[in-house]
């Protein structure tokens, strides 16, 4: 069906070309007079400069999450008519097919009850406009998939985790299960100490297999492409800035298709009472992430 909009430009297009009267043009179309003399008095200028606002901010992401955003910010447009805007400005991505595995050998990733039951963390790389490598450390709660830490350093030894996961404790507690890959930082006797005495279960991925870690193998994803591909950080110090300011944002407004469309804080509060309690003692039913195949 071609719409109105297009049928108007097709009519305009015959009468300055042909020189024939608007009434022959809209036959010709299949449009009526009525619809040609029209003039909508809909100003979409507010809209329009919305959604080029977070375009610019959120160059990688698509209509439903700016729409989400739209609306927690307060405004109350359509959703049909900011749908309309977006798509005239082309800002509509298109989906990427993505690959699956056959149905036999998909295993879905077991999803806490809680906070503070299980913590992921991985380590991401980059490189500072002088040549430097640095590694960022992400730590992510796998119950409303938030983002606890994404810190980045020259070195980080093993010392360095450890550092930040007693900070952590300090603020909101330890969880019950910690979930990584077999990094040298995460097989190392002095990890394997910290968390017996603070009675963090360690779990391990197989090798080979990322996806056994697959929630925070998909905030890397993310984290990629609004941060380490969006910018050229010429220090430390400024890469964790805008790392910081980031985490807060994705934390209250990304909205998460695996969370009801909420944003992970709005999924799952922290309570006051709740920072700096022991780990949880729930165990972790049946499922046996250290042996999953």
């Amino acid at each position: 069906m071609v719409k109105p909009s297009l049928k108007r430009k097709v009519v305009k297009y015959l009468q300055e070309t042909h020189e024939v009267g608007n009434k022959k043009c809209c036959d010709l179309v299949g449009m009526s007079r009525s619809s040609w003399y029209y003039e909508s008095s809909l100003d979409d200028t507010e809209v329009i400069e919305k959604l080029k606002e977070l375009a610019k901010s959120h160059p990688t992401r698509g209509f439903d999450n700016y729409f989400y955003r739209i609306r927690k910010e307060g405004f109350t447009w359509a959703r049909s008519r900011v749908l309309r805007v977006s798509r005239d400005l082309g800002l509509v991505r298109r989906p990427k097919r993505r690959k699956r595995l056959p149905e036999s050998e998909r295993k879905p990733l077991y999803q806490p009850s809680g906070l503070n039951q299980v913590w992921s963390m991985d380590f991401m790389h980059d490189q500072l406009s002088d040549g430097r490598n640095i590694r960022i450390l992400n730590i992510l709660d796998d119950y409303n998939r938030e983002c606890l830490l994404n810190r980045g350093q020259i070195s980080f030894p093993c010392t360095g985790v450890i550092m930040y996961l007693n900070r952590l404790a300090e603020e909101i507690g330890l969880p019950k299960y910690i979930r990584t890959d077999n990094g040298p930082e995460f097989i190392s006797k002095e990890y394997e100490r910290w968390a017996a005495e603070n009675g963090v279960t360690i779990v391990r991925t197989e090798p080979g297999k990322p996806m056994q870690n697959g929630f925070i193998e998909r905030f890397n994803r993310t984290f990629r492409e609004d941060i380490l591909d969006a910018f050229i950080f010429r220090s430390i110090q400024q890469f964790n800035v805008i790392a910081e300011k980031w985490r807060q944002d994705y934390n209250h407004t990304h909205p998460h298709g695996s969370l009801d469309g909420k944003s992970p804080k709005a999924y799952g509060k922290r309570s006051e009472n709740l920072k700096g309690v022991p780990p949880l003692k729930q165990e972790y039913l049946n499922y046996r992430l250290s042996k999953e195949s």
